[in-house]
């Protein structure tokens, strides 16, 4: 006997009540995507350009760090008054980075750009993902969080080999100048989904120390970086900026989760381990293609456009599969393929050091099975962290999924960068310590994953 239910349409993203939104969400992250694909592929040319090589690691590291004090910021923010003052914000930050690395003269002015749009892009992820749980029902956000898997697929097919182009037709420096006008466009597309939202009636004020905490973890990453292959009584630097690091998380994330207690604390770990592991390859899959296969800037970006098409299919594959798959079933599987694509590529990396000269498709298809397992294991923390999170902990828990995240990039990528240092002084190959060290963090990932089955909502940490 059918129901009223039966004869009702099903609600889909791109259903009237919700097409504006998710057309201007997936806009935003595109162009988003677009930047970082193009800046991924051009960087080792920009390092060269500006005579930087030493500082590689840092650009990459510089806006994963500053993006921490920005989802603070925004987690405060938008807990206090709702979303839509922190998004234009963030989006005119972005662009004043994108502008001030498009003119830098040094490679330490273009840090500065580097800084200032990881403010912004931090706020900005943090914005998005209170807008999904206020706007989205809860059956519909592992959908939208697919939506923004897919926005990278475009980006990953064109942006590479367009950065490359332009780069070599005109400079790297439109990459960065040329993505201003994509923020713009965003911001009109984005337009009337922000009139649609109330600020909230009843705000919560976060106490203004987790900001300070965010620029303590934030400035602790960067030291760690320029201080990390440091000898001698410099070397205690480090040390003590990887303890204020340690510290800083304590205070910015929910209880337990560097301890990876079961439920929100291992699903926040497992976003920071997963971006940590990941973005370790990505930062050097360009890299080491040119360097070790010989391969050109457009040629070696292939890699980021299969990866990018793989993310985004296997995301979609989650999302299809929905309450089939539990969130903590599928964060294993995806940590699993995250750390057998990294340990493939480490492999591929020593098999070419030992003279068995395998092809380049070996690296970047390991490569791009470690992004299989991030576009299945990735959407599913945001779903699971949303399914616990209230009206007055969205901004918290979303602050706080997207801080492990970054500063968990950030702190590999400044630990990878001292190994790469250290490692061109001695006589092990750089690329293959950092792909270890990626690798060896994987495997904490799938811990992590298999511990996050959810339990009762965590409140936030004062």
């Amino acid at each position: 006997m059918s129901t009223a239910m039966d004869t009702e349409p099903r609600e889909r993203i791109l259903s009237p009540a919700y097409a504006a939104t998710t057309i201007a969400m997936f806009a935003l992250i595109a162009f988003a995507a677009f930047e970082a694909m193009a800046v991924a592929t051009v960087m080792p040319t920009v390092a060269r350009d500006l005579d930087g090589l030493d500082l590689f690691a840092l650009a990459f590291a510089a806006p994963l760090a500053s993006g921490v004090v920005g989802m603070v910021a925004a987690g405060m923010w938008s807990d206090r008054t709702g979303p839509v003052v922190p998004l234009l914000a963030s989006m005119a930050l972005f662009s004043v980075g994108l502008l001030v690395c498009g003119l830098a003269p040094n490679m330490e002015v273009l840090l500065v750009g580097r800084v200032l749009q990881g403010l912004g892009g931090g706020a900005l992820t943090v914005g998005l993902y209170v807008m999904v749980g206020l706007c989205f029902p809860a059956h519909l956000r592992p959908a939208v969080f697919a939506s923004f898997a897919a926005a990278w697929v475009l980006p990953s097919l064109f942006g590479p080999g367009l950065a490359a182009l332009v780069a070599d037709v005109w400079s790297w420096r439109w990459v960065f100048l040329g993505t201003v006008v994509f923020v713009a466009i965003a911001l009109v597309l984005l337009a009337p989904a922000l009139r649609g939202l109330e600020p909230h009636t009843e705000g919560v004020t976060t106490p203004a120390s987790r900001l300070w905490w965010a620029v303590l973890g934030a400035v602790a990453v960067l030291v760690l970086e320029l201080l990390g292959s440091a000898v001698g009584v410099t070397a205690l630097g480090a040390v003590a900026a990887l303890v204020a690091v340690w510290l800083s998380l304590g205070r910015l994330l929910p209880a337990g989760t560097r301890t990876l207690r079961r439920g929100l604390p291992s699903v926040i770990a497992t976003r920071g381990l997963l971006a940590a592991t990941f973005f370790c390859a990505e930062a050097y899959i360009v890299y080491v293609l040119q360097d070790h296969w010989s391969l050109s800037p457009g040629r070696a970006g292939i890699a980021l456009t299969c990866v990018g098409v793989t993310w985004a299919t296997a995301s979609q594959v989650q999302s299809r599969l929905g309450s089939r798959v539990s969130h903590t079933r599928a964060m294993v599987v995806g940590t699993c393929l995250v750390l057998t694509g990294l340990t493939a590529l480490a492999a591929s990396v020593l098999l070419h050091d030992a003279g068995h000269g395998p092809s380049a498709v070996l690296p970047a298809a390991s490569y791009v099975l470690a992004g299989a397992g991030m576009g299945f294991a990735y959407p599913r923390t945001g779903v699971a962290m949303l399914e616990v999170s209230t009206d007055r902990d969205r901004g918290f828990n979303s602050s706080a999924l997207t801080v492990a995240d970054s500063l968990g990039a950030a702190l590999a990528l400044s630990i990878a960068g001292s190994a790469f240092a250290a490692a061109e002084r001695g006589s092990v190959d750089p690329f293959l310590t950092v792909f270890v060290f990626a690798a060896a963090a994987a495997v904490l990932g799938v811990v992590a994953a298999s511990r996050s089955r959810a339990t009762t909502p965590t409140p936030p940490t004062t």
